[in-house]
Formats: structure tokens, sequence, C-alpha cells
């Protein structure tokens, strides 16, 4: 797994001493599988809207954090978490009004189909319970999932997620397909051509004697570089997989809550209704929730013989949170303003690629925007783009890469991010491109 945009203390710059005891301490207590971004790594105090405050009282635009899905420290999530916390936090196993009331309501933001609910903590969590329940159904065990793909840390989804290759290896029954490629010149061909890796993928299973359980896809290919376009590209590849007797589990960790600006889930934009899915940090505000949603029938039986329960999934305080940020969502009406800030950004960054040499494709579904780097030759360029991103960190701007090759900015900020906000991107990232 690249460790994309990973501080690195050898080839740091001049960073102060107190920073550097830090960083060592959280080395020596921590241990070296956590990272830290930015080759000066940031110590941050506070959170508002979509701002980050430093130890020193910096202020830094965050175009990278959708756990924060409404906002840092949004005073609605504030007041439902600390009124419930004060109250009463006890696991599902007693009746409580939240856990129903956020069930509900989460619900009534999906297709019918899709009627019922598990509570976890984590995506990864999520995403490991809606593997075993499409297993159960299907008595498959063959999962279908994209090249780069990120799912999560259990040691089952660690194996279908191929970003964390070479060292975590995938799962035996694993298959993975390239990520659709965006063709604007020919749009028609997106779609066949990933159904065609899909189809090609199965009958490498059927040669192995491996029954398909599931195809488990992230719907804008987030850890791939961010790939959209055109609506409906997935709906071939996804009636293959039924046809061959597997379910679609949509990851939603990512797309989902309205990040689009144009539906509430990522899985809309291709008018699809998956057999489970999986979400996750955005239902939170920050707060530790995730849950997989299921079609009921496909439920049944593994409801029914293996049960479920999961201590803190679900809990009076986070089904307050939970319930809270959906509100947030409806009374403040944000996915108008999602589409308006993401086209801002988009349009701005296309001016710049006019201008500034490097800038290839810039792809975008509301807050979600993928700009690639590109060298004279069209080649990904991840010096490059890890280089604008260190630059945007030191002129106060908060971005992320992603894509197998690192050389894709990756632009994600809260929900509540305006088209005002990505003025401040685009002409701080006009800045950086115009002194490298």
């Amino acid at each position: 797994m690249l460790k994309t945009n990973a501080f690195d203390a050898q080839t740091a710059g001049a960073i102060s001493a107190d920073k550097l005891a830090m960083i060592e301490k959280r080395r020596r207590l921590l241990g070296p599988a956590y990272q830290l971004f930015y080759q000066d790594p940031l110590h941050l105090v506070k959170g508002e809207g979509v701002w980050v405050f430093d130890v020193d009282g910096r202020r830094y635009l965050d175009v990278y954090n959708n756990v924060p899905s409404v906002g840092h420290c949004h005073p609605h999530v504030l007041k439902a978490l600390t009124e419930q916390a004060g109250m009463l936090n006890t696991h599902t196993r007693y009746l409580h009004d939240n856990v129903l009331n956020f069930a509900e309501k989460l619900i009534g933001t999906m297709p019918k189909e899709l009627a019922q609910v598990m509570f976890t903590c984590t995506g990864s969590e999520a995403n490991d319970l809606a593997l075993r329940i499409a297993e159960d159904f299907t008595g498959g065990t063959g999962v279908i999932v994209t090249d780069y793909s990120y799912h999560g840390m259990t040691k089952a989804i660690a194996a279908t997620s191929a970003s964390m290759l070479p060292y975590v290896k995938l799962g035996s029954d694993v298959r993975t397909v390239a990520a659709p490629v965006h063709n604007p010149e020919h749009p028609e061909q997106v779609g066949k051509q990933f159904a065609a890796n899909v189809r090609e993928a199965l009958a490498d299973m059927a040669r192995h004697g491996i029954k398909p359980a599931a195809i488990l896809i992230d719907t804008f290919f987030t850890s791939d570089g961010g790939f959209f376009d055109p609506p409906g590209f997935l709906q071939e590849a996804i009636a293959a997989v039924r046809e061959a007797g597997g379910l679609y589990i949509a990851d939603e960790v990512q797309p989902g809550y309205g990040r689009s600006g144009e539906h509430m889930w990522g899985f809309e934009r291709h008018n699809l209704v998956p057999d489970l899915v999986t979400l996750g940090k955005p239902m939170g505000n920050g707060h530790p929730m995730a849950a997989t949603v299921v079609k009921p029938h496909i439920l049944e039986r593994f409801g029914s013989e293996s049960s479920y329960f999961n201590t803190f999934g679900g809990n009076t305080v986070s089904s307050a949170v939970g319930l809270a940020v959906l509100e947030v969502i409806e009374q403040e009406n944000l996915l108008p303003s999602v589409y308006k800030a993401g086209r801002a950004i988009v349009g701005g960054i296309e001016a710049l690629a006019e201008r500034f040499e490097g800038i290839g494709q810039v792809r975008g579904a509301g807050l979600f925007v993928g700009v690639d780097f590109v060298d004279k030759d069209g080649n990904p360029d991840p010096a490059r783009a890890i280089e604008v991103v260190n630059d945007l960190r030191q002129h106060g701007v908060l971005i992320g890469a992603s894509g197998p090759h690192a050389n894709i900015l990756k632009i994600r900020p809260p929900l509540v991010f305006t088209d005002q906000h990505a003025q401040i991107l685009v002409s701080t990232l006009e800045k950086v491109l115009a002194n490298p």
C-alpha cells in the first residue's frame, strides 16, 4: 500500500524541536503502523465548520475531511450527543426510542426495498457484516473488488482491500477488476468495459470452482481515484453479478450522505438498488458510527440462525447523534449547496488546467473531486501531486491524494463547504501552481 502523503522523518524539512519530540513520543507509544500526514505534520486542537486550528492558532481550510460531514463541531450534533450522554448510554438489548427513530429516518432516505438496518461502530465492521450476510444468503465465497479498493481493516475485509497489497494478501476467493476509466469522448464504453472485466472475473471464479457471493463496490471508486460518469454505467456489471448468483454490496462510506449533491446515496447516480448498503464515517460527524442496510429477505436466515449483537453499535448516544446529523442535512438543505460548491471547484480547477501544465483530467460529483497530475507524456506524476498537497498545507489548505499512483488530488470537504470556500481553494491552488 502506498503511504500517500505520509510523513517521513528521513525527508522532513525544518520542524520545531517540540513537534519532533511529540512525533517521537507518538512513535514510541503507538508503534510503527500509525501514519501522519504532510512533510510538516499538523498539531490540531480545534475545529469549527470547514475550518481547523493548530496549536499556534493558525486556521486551515479543511478540503479533505469527510468524517465531520456536517462540519466540525456542529452545535446541533453536539447538543444531541451531550444531552443523551447526560441521561443514558446503553446497548440495544433494552427498548429505547432513539435507535428506532434513527433507524426509521435513515431507512426512509433509501429505496423501499432496503428496509432493515444493523448498526456497527466502523465501516470495516459494516463491510465485514455485509460480507457475512452475502455469503450466508448465496452460499458463495467469491468477491469482486476493484484494483485499488479500500473497504476496511478487519481480517476478512482487509483481504478485499487491494490497495493494501502486497504485504496484506487478497483472499483466495477475491478477484480484482480495473476501475472504470473516465472517457468523455466515448462515455458509452465505460460501462461496457467495466462489465466485461467483471464477467472475466466471474468466469475465472467458475474455472476455479468458486461460487460468487458479491461484488463490493465503492460507488465513487474513491481509492481508485474517483470515477463518476456517465451516470448509470454500473448497471451492466451489477446485472452480470446477479445473473451469476452474487449480490451487490454498495460501500457508501464515502459516496453517501449527500456527497454528490444530487442524491443522498452514490448508488442512486446509477439508478440501482443494492442488495446491501454499508455506511460509516459521515454518519456520526466524527462520532464512531456505521451500519449495514439490507433487503429483509436476504437477512432473514442469517438473522434468525446467527443472531447479531454489537455492544456499542446503535447505542442510545450514537443513535441520538446519527439522527441529529440527518436532521442537519435535511433542515439546512445541504444537497443543493453541495452541488453548487462542487461545480465551483471543478470549473475553477478546469480553468487552471488551461493555464498550468501538469493538470490532467478533472472529475467531480458534488463535493468529491479528483484532479490528475501528469507529466509531459501524460503519465501519472505523483511527485508533483504530493508537492502540491504539501504546498497547499503551507498556504492553509488541507487536501489529500489518492489513486494507485498517488497522483490524484482527493477533494472531499465537509458538506457545509460552500462556493465561497471553493473560491479560496481554487485561488490558493493557483498561487501554489504559479510558484512551484
